[in-house]
């Protein structure tokens, strides 16, 4: 019995198409670089959500710190999510 290719073909073109989209993609952002500064700020963080109104701008700030176990005594990873947002509003 002949082997159908057509669902094949259509199937690896269709997701190969999107590996060399993602690839390229990947390829063409700028690698980050680490800034102690920002560390800092990010560690000093305090738990919770924060917000803070100027005259001109909002800051806020939200950090979620949390310890994942599996099992009673088993590994755990330990999960620290901060984000630090500023929006600005200017009449133009």
């Amino acid at each position: 019995m002949p082997l159908p290719l057509a669902p094949i073909a259509a199937f690896a073109i269709r997701y190969g198409s999107v590996a060399v989209a993602a690839y390229a993609f990947a390829r063409s952002i700028e690698r980050g670089r680490r800034d102690q500064r920002h560390e800092d700020a990010l560690d000093d963080a305090p738990e919770g959500v924060t917000a803070r109104r100027d005259n001109e701008q909002v800051n806020a700030t939200a950090r979620m710190r949390r310890v994942i176990r599996f099992g009673d005594a088993g590994p755990g990873i330990e999960i620290d999510a901060v984000s630090l947002t500023r929006i600005r509003f200017r009449k133009v």
